[in-house]
């Protein structure tokens, strides 16, 4: 007995739904393959500089917050790191108790931040070329090594005779522990590089890959 209408259209319905089916999967198969050949073609280093740009604004708040805390249970003003950075502009005037213009710190947290983000491209970078495999104990090394390195030129490297020559003043690396101890200046900057290093997979490049379209039952 021949079929009937009725049948024919449901088988054509069927072929329909297993050939739109084998299309969607042939179509994400060949994206997959495509995406996973481009990903191979090297060192995605405008993906992770943007990622880092990012990930640097993260650590620069934590390492504000460290000190922010810090400062406070020490009993000094809970924005002297923030004061002691707006020296490189203020001078002096920064440090100064009856200094409390609030829109002068809150653009010293931002272009703190905004330093971050900076120096997060640079710590993303490293870590993502030398240290991808690393475990997180490795990584926090790294990012320890990076920390002191960036530290160091920095600070003296760059500061120690930049601000003398352009504000007549050196508050920033001073030897007075009343600015800015040593130690805290690097505790900050390993607290800014372990953060780096705790949020290192936020930033990894992971290639999109569809799923594929599977038939319902009704369609197999």
């Amino acid at each position: 007995m021949s079929d009937t209408l009725a049948d024919k259209k449901a088988r054509l319905a069927r072929l329909q739904a297993e050939a739109a089916g084998l299309e969607a999967e042939i179509n994400a198969e060949a994206f997959a393959d495509a995406a996973r050949d481009w990903a191979k073609k090297g060192y995605y280093t405008a993906y992770y500089a943007t990622a880092g740009f990012f990930l640097g604004m993260v650590a620069a708040l934590a390492s504000l917050v460290f000190n922010i805390i810090g400062a406070t249970l020490a009993g000094k003003d809970p924005l002297q790191l923030i004061r002691v950075y707006l020296t490189f502009g203020l001078g002096d005037k920064a440090l100064d108790p009856a200094f409390d213009n609030g829109l002068a710190l809150a653009m010293g947290c931002v272009l703190y931040i905004a330093t971050g983000m900076l120096l997060g491209i640079i710590f993303h970078l490293v870590l993502t070329r030398y240290a991808s495999y690393a475990t997180l104990g490795g990584r926090l090394v790294w990012a320890s090594a990076i920390a002191i390195v960036v530290w160091l030129v920095n600070f003296y490297g760059l500061l120690s005779w930049v601000q003398p020559l352009l504000f007549g003043g050196n508050w920033i690396t001073s030897t007075n522990p009343v600015y800015l101890p040593w130690w805290v200046a690097l505790a900050t900057h390993l607290v800014f590089g372990w953060t780096m290093a705790l949020i290192y997979p936020w930033g990894l490049f992971r290639p999109y890959e569809p799923q594929a379209t599977t038939l319902s039952p009704e369609h197999a």
